[in-house]
């Protein structure tokens, strides 16, 4: 049982170095259950590193990490975070439909050998329908479009049954009645309680959505509520002074 009281993920004094380069240094974040978190920086500035770190993919050389007050071993075991990629990390050729990739939600709760369950068929019908996508479920998933393929990824999240979900460049390559249906859906997710984090490069209307802000620079320059957070000096700083057409939060 997860205490809502504590927070969702814990990272303190995080480093990660590849031999002779850094690509995280002393980082530190804690995000509360329930929020809905932007983590925006440069390329390259290291929010990719983060998420891996949290996914548990990348071990940090120093530091600690805690995601639902458990390692992040434990945390992926048991299924508490959930990875929605960006759309150039997926081999969109293969030949799986859109219930094939939702079922894969479902690995880490049944055998992946073993025969689907009642149970399992019935969490990736009722994802499918949440996220809007139950007709396309027998589509490949390549025939898609980008902001479908998102809701696919997001439906694979819920059948999982996870409480984060983790969304890399969620708003690459889609429309923007895309980007509102998506943004739409995440909000609703995080008012039912799950705490929603996304990397993004799209500022112009981070503050509509956002309740809190990470700013990554090779380290976590500042994170807190959207209104203390993205101010025009942070934003500034973490960007290299590039901060026109922006929307602050003041």
């Amino acid at each position: 049982m997860i205490d809502k009281t504590k927070h969702a993920i814990e990272i303190h004094n995080v480093s990660v170095r590849y031999r002779d380069f850094t690509a995280l240094r002393d980082a530190s974040i804690s995000i509360p259950h329930g929020t809905f978190s932007g983590v925006i920086g440069m390329n390259g500035a290291g929010k990719s590193t983060l998420f891996k770190v949290i996914m548990g993919l990348v071990e940090p050389s120093h530091g600690t990490v805690q995601v639902c007050e458990r390692s992040t071993h434990d945390a992926q075991r048991l299924g508490c975070v959930a990875y929605v990629p960006q759309n150039e990390t997926v081999d969109w050729d293969f030949p799986v439909s859109v219930h094939d990739v939702v079922m894969m939600g479902r690995y880490g709760v049944q055998n992946i050998f073993r025969t689907p369950s009642e149970e399992d068929v019935a969490k990736v019908s009722q994802a499918l329908h949440r996220v809007g996508m139950h007709e396309y479920k027998d589509r490949q998933i390549g025939e898609l479009s980008g902001g479908q393929r998102k809701r696919v990824f997001v439906a694979r999240a819920l059948a999982q049954g996870a409480d984060i979900l983790l969304l890399d460049e969620p708003f690459a390559g889609i429309d923007a009645k895309s980007e509102k249906a998506l943004t739409d859906l995440l909000l609703t997710l995080k008012e039912e309680g799950k705490t929603i984090v996304l990397s993004t490069h799209e500022l112009t209307s981070l503050s509509e959505y956002c309740d809190h802000v990470a700013l990554v620079k090779k380290t976590v320059i500042a994170y807190g509520p959207t209104h203390e957070v993205f101010t025009r000096d942070l934003v500034s700083q973490t960007f290299d002074g590039m901060v026109h057409r922006i929307r602050f939060a003041q």
